[in-house]
C-alpha cells in the first residue's frame, strides 16, 4: 500500500445539508477550503464552521487533512491505504477528492486516533 503525507488544516469545518434548489449561499464560496456538491437530493456544502449561519442545518467539529498531492488519476491504492486503518480504529471519516489531490474529514474528537493509526502505519501527518 502507498504511503502518504496527509496536512492537518487549520480550523474547525463543517458539513451543511440545504435544499437541492437553493442557490449556492455567498458564506459558502469564501476564501479557503469550500466544497459545493449538488445532486437531486440535497445541495451539501463544506467549509470552516465559523462561516456557516447559525440557522443552517450542519454538522460542526470536523478537521480537514488534505493528502499531499497531486495524484495522477491512473494512481490505485490511495485513499483505500488511508481508509484500512481507519476503520480499524473506528474512526469515521468523510472522504472527497478533486482533480489534484484527496481530503479527508474526521470528528476533532477523533483526531488523535486519526494520527495514531495513520502513524502506526507509516503515514505521515503535518501540522499546517
Amino acid at each position: 500500500m502507498p504511503k502518504v503525507t496527509l496536512i492537518l488544516q487549520a480550523g474547525e469545518y463543517a458539513v451543511c445539508r440545504l435544499l437541492p434548489s437553493e442557490p449556492v449561499p455567498a458564506w459558502a464560496e469564501a476564501a479557503g477550503f469550500s466544497s459545493v456538491t449538488r445532486t437531486t437530493d440535497e445541495l451539501s456544502i463544506i467549509c470552516a464552521a465559523a462561516l456557516v449561519p447559525a440557522n443552517i442545518h450542519a454538522e460542526r467539529g470536523w478537521r480537514l487533512l488534505q493528502f499531499q498531492g497531486p495524484f495522477a488519476f491512473a494512481a490505485t491504492g490511495i485513499l483505500s491505504s488511508v481508509l484500512a486503518p481507519l476503520a480499524v480504529a473506528k474512526v469515521g471519516i468523510l472522504a472527497l477528492s478533486t482533480f489534484d489531490t484527496d481530503y479527508l474529514l474526521v470528528k476533532a474528537t477523533q483526531l488523535d486516533a486519526t494520527v495514531r493509526a495513520l502513524e502506526a502505519t507509516g503515514h505521515t501527518v503535518q501540522r499546517s
